[in-house]
């Protein structure tokens, strides 16, 4: 590749973008929430949050300095990752505590990198981290899941106009941001069946003495509040111009 091709493509990752509409952000919000409330469709989105859920425990896991192992994806969209390391201590807390405020907090700072509107840097950002992610796989249907979602993020950067793709990438960060809270709820639900005796906020409340309901609470505020961060970060700037029209 020339250096004048390698330019095009730096130049196109950092510029900014121009303004998308203003009634963007309601709009895409809007579907975004749709999905996360709808359950069929939430059934098949509710993969994307696994996925940032799975990667925000490998992070994690990596930056205390345990060794990873490997991370599924299952059908049911339920996800695991292992580590190696001491049982105990602060490396497996912060492991076990980066799973569910994950997802929103990849929304958030997708909220932030939209709001300079570097709309196709966001999207290639997400493609790089699908890839890494990919290498620590190790089942089938966690490498299809990846790849589907890698190719889609990368035929809308790569293909799609810049209307297209303003569109998707703020309907993926609306829906990281509120799909963040439901699994919450979902949890805490479980749990009170019977049916995830090893959640993370049990392993927590097992490692900490603190009990496992102050953890499902910790993992509502954190994702609520990221919520109304991210969604200021997303529609605040337009919110006088949304009331003026």
């Amino acid at each position: 590749m020339s250096i004048d091709g390698v330019t095009s493509i730096w130049d196109e990752l950092f510029s900014a973008q121009p303004d998308p509409p203003a009634l963007l952000a309601l709009i895409t919000a809007l579907v975004a929430l749709v999905a996360v409330a709808f359950r069929p469709v939430w059934r098949v989105a509710r993969n994307a949050v696994t996925i940032a859920h799975e990667g925000g425990h490998a992070l994690a896991a990596l930056l205390t300095g345990r060794r990873l192992r490997g991370i599924r994806l299952e059908f049911d969209t339920s996800g695991l990752t292992l580590s190696a390391g001491r049982p105990t201590g602060p490396g497996m807390i912060f492991t076990l505590l980066a799973g569910y405020i994950a997802p929103s907090l990849v929304g958030l700072a997708g909220a932030w990198i939209l709001g300079g509107n570097r709309i196709t840097l966001l999207l290639w950002l997400a493609i790089v981290l699908l890839l890494l992610m990919l290498i620590n796989i190790r089942n089938l249907f966690g490498v299809i899941s990846l790849l589907v979602t890698g190719a889609i993020v990368f035929a809308v950067s790569w293909y799609a106009s810049p209307e297209v793709q303003a569109a998707f990438a703020y309907t993926g960060v609306w829906f990281l941001l509120i799909g963040g809270v439901r699994p919450v709820g979902e949890l805490q639900k479980l749990r009170r069946r019977g049916r995830m005796p090893e959640s993370d906020a049990d392993q927590l409340a097992h490692l900490t003495r603190v009990p496992a309901i102050m953890w499902v609470s910790f993992f509502y505020l954190v994702t609520i509040v990221v919520l109304v961060v991210g969604a200021f970060m997303l529609a605040g700037q337009w919110l006088p111009e949304l009331s003026a029209s």
